[in-house]
């Protein structure tokens, strides 16, 4: 894609007019300040890739985008950044280039995914998203505490079915490992359980959905785009409450989670997270689900 700015004076009249559309629902100081912001998103697949073209349309002017992976064919059904023009290319330099094409003055740095030094990677960003592949429990292992170390907030929504579930983490409370009550003896099976009852505590998807239809061994699971969009519009709206400090901001124990298939909306509000009796039968029953689908 081309990099060279379009012709116009300067930066501030191409961003003056590139954004104008979103002046009445956010006042001029306020579009200023999305400017002026920077969002850390790790993980560029699925669901960070329209995270990242999202924040884009509105105008936050910088992003430190981390991804170890390439865009391969089987991404096509979901993820922004992957055509057949990007098969083969980095996910991080690809979707680098699609910001610099919606506003070239954007202030963009890339990582490979891998750091174990987290430092600069979050030092700049305002907030944190998380959009780190599901099967990838590890990874989120590492970026929650060191988010929390640095006491930035972590959003994070993943594709649940048609629909989506969101969680906001405040630096000052509940810690990820507490909410989906994991330890370091526990397998990565033991732990992918948690989480994903965790996330979808409700289980909206229920009707169409059944735990039996992810392979926690071999790291595959059906999704759909329409789930990676509508959670592109829970995470970017609420990191953009949280960038410009409007109303309040549910985070966990809170959670929500929409399914417009089934047509629902639940909250969720879990004050022991995993932890409690209800969370604790649901983990029970996906682990059966689990071994009889190994015995098979």
């Amino acid at each position: 894609m081309d990099q060279t700015p379009p012709p116009l004076t300067n930066e501030a009249s191409y961003y003056a007019e590139a954004f104008s559309r979103n002046i009445g629902l956010l006042t001029e100081e306020e579009q200023q300040r999305l400017k002026n912001s920077t969002v850390a998103i790790a993980g560029l697949g699925g669901v960070g890739g329209i995270f990242t073209l999202g924040f884009a349309r509105l105008g936050v002017g910088g992003y430190h985008l981390a991804d170890p992976d390439e865009f391969e064919r089987a991404n096509t059904n979901r993820q922004a950044g992957a055509m057949t023009s990007t098969e083969g290319k980095a996910k991080a330099a690809v979707m680098k280039s699609m910001v610099l094409d919606i506003n070239p003055y954007a202030r963009v740095k890339t990582f490979s995914g891998k750091e174990e030094n987290f430092d600069e990677f979050l030092g700049e960003a305002d907030v944190v998203v998380d959009a780190i592949d599901f099967f990838s429990i590890d990874a989120r292992r590492r970026l929650y505490p060191a988010a929390r170390a640095q006491k930035k907030f972590v959003v994070s929504a993943g594709p649940i079915g048609f629909g989506s579930a969101m969680q906001v983490f405040d630096p000052f409370g509940m810690s990820f490992d507490e909410y989906f009550d994991l330890h370091d003896r526990m397998t990565q099976e033991e732990m992918l359980i948690r989480f994903g009852v965790g996330i979808t505590p409700t289980l909206l998807q229920r009707p169409y959905f059944h735990p039996d239809k992810v392979g926690l061994k071999n790291h595959t699971a059906p999704s759909l785009v329409t789930g990676t969009f509508l959670a592109a519009n829970l995470v970017t709206c609420e990191v953009v409450k949280l960038l410009l400090k409007r109303g309040k901001v549910k985070c966990i124990p809170h959670s929500s989670h929409i399914d417009p298939y089934v047509r629902k909306y639940k909250k969720v509000h879990l004050r022991r997270g995993n932890r409690s009796l209800i969370q604790r039968l649901k983990i029970r029953y996906v682990e059966r689900l689990v071994a009889r689908e190994v015995s098979l």
